[in-house]
């Protein structure tokens, strides 16, 4: 291989979803629109969390943590992409590729690790009630967040680390909305063995370890809804996981369709497309999954623009 081929980039070209024309405004119209529903949806889930005593409790602590999550997840990809639609520019700094990336698998991971915290918390609520306080009293719940962010930060740091040895060639084209971690290393030209071993340990280890916790949690509480005696206290426990089981489903089953889709096509463009599932339309969906069948949410939210008004 060439020398030259290896010297230190500077930048990248983000290729985006199309490269045609006449869908951008298209794009960038359809993209701002889910942009905002998302920030103010779930920036209206955690106001509502806040501003009512009521809703002081644990799993609503987690719900608002997941709020600004997503929110934050939302805003390493999106408003890029739309400042390169609006610029008619597909240029990304080096530097601003690799915070982007870490930014990006940091939030992905805090996604993982509170939707298994919350998964513990209404195992604790319907399988332990009595002691459901006495478990998950406030400090507790601080450190199961804060946990969940120095695991992030821990996973994200590394993986960026890694990206941070490797030479790349003359082919600087991302063929994503975003600088996707798997996009980046196949450009790469120095070996990627390593980078690909921590990428599988990685995914095995938050993966299909939280997996395995929600799976947990929700079959002993499928046990203890079905112990049950009366029809009415088994709706109300289901109804307090339907929310979040429909999230937690809507993340893995999406997630799990970029990895096929990817798999099976071996097309990055159609990878980049079915990543928009779970980057902007799960994220902006959330708020709505929560708030929909939950009168605690409803009700607070009307008491706050009551005030408001």
């Amino acid at each position: 291989m060439e020398p030259e081929n290896l010297t230190r980039v500077s930048e990248f070209l983000l290729l985006g979803l199309s490269e045609e024309p006449e869908l951008q405004p298209l794009l960038f119209g359809l993209f701002l629109s889910m942009y905002l529903i998302t920030v103010l949806g779930n920036l209206l889930m955690i106001l509502a969390v806040s501003s009512d005593p009521h809703l002081h409790t644990p799993m609503y602590f987690f719900l608002s943590n997941l709020s600004f999550v997503d929110i934050c997840f939302t805003s390493t990809t999106v408003p890029k992409m739309l400042v390169n639609i609006q610029t008619q520019s597909k240029l990304i700094t080096y530097e601003g590729c690799i915070a982007q990336m870490y930014f990006f698998l940091l939030f992905a991971s805090l996604d993982i690790f509170l939707l298994t915290v919350m998964a513990y918390d209404r195992f604790v609520a319907i399988c332990h009630p009595l002691h459901y306080m006495v478990i998950m009293h406030p400090q507790f719940c601080g450190l199961l967040v804060l946990v969940s962010w120095i695991m992030g930060v821990l996973n994200s740091l590394l993986q960026s680390l890694m990206v941070l040895r490797l030479s790349f060639c003359t082919d600087l084209e991302i063929p994503h909305f975003f600088c996707e971690l798997n996009q980046m290393i196949q450009l790469a030209c120095s070996d990627t063995f390593v980078n690909n071993l921590v990428i599988y340990f990685a995914a095995v280890l938050l993966g299909c370890c939280s997996i395995a916790g929600i799976l947990y949690s929700y079959a002993k509480i499928v046990s203890s809804i079905h112990a049950m005696p009366s029809a009415q206290g088994k709706y109300k426990a289901f109804s307090t996981c339907a929310s979040h089981l429909s999230v937690v489903s809507l993340f893995y089953l999406t997630s799990l369709g970029v990895y096929l889709s990817s798999a099976v096509t071996h097309s990055s463009q159609s990878s980049a497309t079915a990543s928009v599932m779970y980057t902007v339309v799960t994220p902006m969906l959330n708020p709505f999954i929560y708030s929909l069948r939950n009168k605690d949410i409803k009700g607070s939210l009307k008491r706050f623009f009551w005030v408001l008004a």
